[in-house]
C-alpha cells in the first residue's frame, strides 16, 4: 500500500473509520431458521438429510467468504448461532463435504469493497458489500 496523497486532518474520524472496517453484521431470517432442518426425503436410498439445502448453502458461502476449513466452519457457525441465541446447530463437516457435491450454489462475483452484511433468508444468502 502506497503513501497517502492527502494529509489526514480529522484523526478521530479516521480512527473510527479504521475500527468500522472490522464491523460485520449477520442476519438470519425466521423463515431460514424454520427451513434449517430438512423435513422431506431426498428420494434416493438411505435415510433423509438432517439439514436442508439452505443450511448447506449457508455453510459453503460462509466458508468461501472467510476462507475456512470445514472443521473450522462447523465451529464458527455453532459459535455464531450461540452468540445470536438461535437454537440452530451447524451440520458436521463430513455432511457439508458430501452435500457440497450435490447442492447448486449461485456464486456471485466478489464484491468490490469490504463485506458489510451477510443476510440469510429463506431464499438463500446475500452478501452486501460496499456499493451494493
Amino acid at each position: 500500500m502506497g503513501k497517502s496523497i492527502r494529509k489526514i486532518v480529522n484523526w478521530k474520524q479516521y480512527n473510527q473509520a479504521l475500527v468500522s472496517r472490522g464491523s460485520l453484521t449477520f442476519w438470519v431470517d425466521e423463515a431460514a431458521v424454520k427451513a434449517w432442518h430438512c423435513h422431506e426425503h431426498h428420494g434416493g436410498r438411505g435415510r433423509r438429510f438432517s439439514y436442508s439445502d439452505v443450511a448447506i448453502e449457508t455453510a459453503l458461502i460462509v466458508k468461501g467468504i472467510f476462507n475456512l476449513s470445514l472443521r473450522a466452519l462447523e465451529g464458527f457457525l455453532n459459535s455464531l448461532f450461540t452468540l445470536m441465541s438461535l437454537s440452530l446447530k451447524s451440520s458436521d463437516y463430513t455432511s457439508i463435504s458430501k452435500r457440497a457435491k450435490t447442492v447448486n450454489i449461485k456464486y456471485r462475483n466478489p464484491s468490490r469493497g469490504s463485506i458489510r452484511h451477510v443476510v440469510v433468508d429463506a431464499t438463500g444468502q446475500k452478501v452486501f458489500g460496499e456499493g451494493e
